[in-house]
């Protein structure tokens, strides 16, 4: 190892788990590989040299890419270079940017763009985990001011046993998958789906998980008192006494006014002409102090809403901590559509549509683990004027991408196997109207939809999203929040689940993390509220119809032996195209012989498989067919009895009395009755006319 090389490692259920710096990348300001099994990333943190003094957010980018090579494959497509990233690679980068986000000090608005490159890929073990550990690790060697390391682990459930990091091959085992991330006194991120598990196990994998995670954070320690550099200090912003003072003397009672309106347009236009008055006001005497001052009225509309939650109990909409929005629910509003449904929670509504295809509309995909597909999809759009704004379309963000990959997971444990629903199923969820959590208004509108359209899903799913408001020993946890609670609270936990239990969940926080018995508590409130959901859905609907959409495509499903494949496709794909063309059904064959045939016409796909059928079926002994004479010789007729199957029909076989020409009985073209006698070892059929006369059948 080279001298400037520091390298720590730590056992994680058997496997060795390790931290590299020092040796690649050094003109970035942090950098470090880390290796888990033969899966390898490098995580590498810079600052931008410049910051423009007018900023007042931090501008955080992270991204996570995947290398074609680190799976040894050569990206597909005209180009053969890794394109625009893929939707894992999305998800991955969130992951990441939720968990390191919190972490940064307050009034630290330098550009900070974290890269995370899979270089290895052993197939084996997941590496969105393994860069998150990097990206902390490089961020706290670096001068950047990131003061906690953080770990992050996958935790496993495998035969009642909890299993961190598992294999990808153990996750299709596994009752659940989440990851945890924290530092090591708190949890700051968590998500996951579980196959309807209770709050107590979840709470015991968080357990799990989080003593994992501070493994990992020593290790990160040991790294940091090794070759880490001084952290840059980072003061806020100094704020203008006389300004606050003037602020707030014209603005506090309006904001609580503000606050008290429980409308979200009608507040947001109160709020925005205080800014505008208190503005126009004070910039005589404070001059170019726009920003300031609006900063000072955020800050103060903040402290007076979290205030209001924890002294009053009462949110700005008029709620208590606990209570619900009110919920209607509508299905069938789309008439052609296959599934449909309106799902409305207060000002959050999302539009939700399920659409029928067959194995040709499956999504094909092609990453590090191999090639897959997906026959079960869901499509989250927000579009900008369901909150009132004006922004061109130009394709799904990533917020779009994780907030359906969330609602995606949160159904899947209900969607039914290939093998009792052969349909390739997608949902799609158009947000109408957004005042927090449209990603669970999306879970509920999707299962009604789902539902609408006659899928066989195991149970209805719901979703509540819950915040919290934490100062010093006053805590209120609060179930359904708003868009604003969001915002200016400490947390934003989402929790799907059936009756039965939980099947997916999301975390973040803005603070440090929170701990166990928080979580415990949160948990607890998201079932309840997850109940009251599921009691207004089941009133709409209550089990999927027991009929599918008369536009929805019918499929009969059926196996063939393999090496009949090609007897059906037929000669550059004539014998099937035919049968097509006929029946209008669409046909899918897979190398195992399944026949998948899908026609919005029963009749017309009961013709096609008959067809098929056909073309395979073997010949039985003692069947009588209804055959056509193909040619004939002196001693008999060739007779096909099924499609490129034929049998002689013996001279002596054709009637009951002497026949002296075959002519005087039949011609090419004729149909004819005839009856299997005999299939020799070389499958050469014997043919009989006169078995099939009564009274002498044989």
């Amino acid at each position: 190892m080279d001298e400037r090389t520091e390298r720590v490692e730590v056992d994680l259920g058997g496997k060795s788990l390790s931290i590299e710096t020092g040796k690649v990348a050094k003109q970035s300001h942090g950098a470090t590989m880390v290796r888990l099994g033969d899966t390898v990333i490098l995580a590498t943190v810079v600052e931008a040299k410049q910051v423009d003094e007018e900023q007042d957010f931090f501008p955080l980018l992270v991204d996570y890419r995947e290398k074609a090579y680190a799976a040894g494959k050569i990206p597909g497509g005209f180009f053969k270079r890794e394109g625009r990233p893929s939707e894992k690679e999305t998800v991955s980068a969130r992951l990441i940017d939720r968990a390191l986000r919190p972490l940064f000090p307050e009034g630290y608005f330098n550009e900070v763009q974290i890269m995370v490159m899979v270089l290895s890929s052993d197939q084996e073990n997941d590496a969105d985990v393994l860069g998150l550990v990097g990206a902390s690790a490089a961020l706290g060697i670096s001068h950047i001011p990131f003061y906690k390391p953080i770990g992050a682990v996958r935790v496993g459930r495998i035969n009642n046993q909890f299993v961190v990091n598992p294999l990808f091959s153990e996750l299709d085992e596994s009752e659940m998958s989440l990851v945890v991330a924290g530092t090591g006194d708190y949890i700051n991120m968590v998500e996951g789906v579980c196959q309807e598990v209770s709050e107590e196990d979840l709470l015991a994998a968080l357990e799990f998980g989080h003593e994992k995670v501070k493994l990992l954070v020593k290790i990160q320690e040991e790294l940091l008192a090794r070759c880490g550099k001084p952290k840059q200090k980072i003061e806020p912003p100094p704020k203008n006494p006389e300004l606050v003072q003037a602020v707030t003397k014209l603005a506090l009672e309006k904001i609580a006014e503000a606050n008290h309106t429980p409308d979200k347009n009608e507040r947001q236009n109160k709020l925005d002409e205080l800014l505008d008055s208190v503005t126009l006001e004070l910039l005589e005497k404070f001059p170019e102090s726009e920003n300031q001052i609006k900063a000072i009225l955020l800050e103060l509309e903040k402290q007076d809403m979290r205030k209001m939650i924890l002294t009053e109990g009462r949110r700005v909409d008029g709620r208590d901590i606990y209570q619900i929005r009110p919920i209607t629910c509508e299905v069938g509003v789309l008439p052609r559509t296959h599934g449909s449904a309106l799902f409305t929670r207060g000002q959050t509504q999302c539009l939700a549509v399920t659409t029928l295809g067959t194995k040709i509309d499956e999504q094909r995909i092609d990453d590090l683990e191999g090639d897959s597909t997906k026959s079960y999809m869901l499509h989250y759009n927000f579009p900008p004027f369901s909150v009132g704004e004006i922004k061109p379309i130009r394709g799904p963000g990533r917020r779009e991408i994780g907030h359906g990959a969330l609602a995606e997971r949160a159904i899947q444990p209900v969607v039914p196997k290939e093998e009792v629903f052969p349909y390739t199923v997608r949902i799609v969820s158009d947000v109408l109207e957004s005042n927090g959590s449209s990603s669970m208004a999306t879970v509920c509108g999707g299962t009604l939809s789902l539902m609408d359209a006659g899928v066989p899903i195991k149970a209805p799913v719901a979703g509540v999203a819950l915040g919290l408001i934490k100062e010093e020993e006053k805590v209120a946890i609060l179930s359904d929040i708003l868009g604003m609670e969001d915002h200016l609270g400490d947390m934003d936990f989402k929790i799907t689940g059936t009756r039965k239990g939980i099947t997916a969940f999301q975390m973040d926080v803005k603070i440090a993390g929170i701990d166990l018995s928080l979580l415990s508590e949160s948990l607890k409130r998201a079932k309840e509220g997850r109940l009251h959901v599921l009691d207004v859905m089941e009133k709409t609907i209550a089990q999927p119809r027991l009929e599918l959409s008369v536009y929805a495509p019918r499929i009969i499903t059926f196996k063939v032996k393999p090496e009949k494949i090609g007897a059906i496709i037929g000669p550059g794909g004539k014998t099937i195209r035919g049968i097509i063309e006929q029946t209008g059904a669409k046909i899918d064959i897979e190398d195992d012989g399944s026949v998948f045939i899908a026609s919005t016409d029963q009749k017309a796909g009961e013709r096609a498989q008959e067809l098929i059928l056909k073309l395979t079926e073997e010949p039985e002994m003692g069947k009588e067919y209804i055959g056509k004479v193909k040619r004939i010789t002196p001693f008999g007729a060739f007779v096909e009895i099924l499609p490129g199957q034929d049998g002689l029909l013996h001279i002596s076989e054709l009637d009951t009395h002497r026949v002296n020409r075959v002519e005087d009985v039949l011609n090419v073209g004729d149909e004819v009755k005839v009856k299997i006698t005999g299939i020799d070892v070389d499958g050469k059929i014997k043919l009989s006319r006169k078995a099939c006369f009564a009274p002498n059948r044989r």
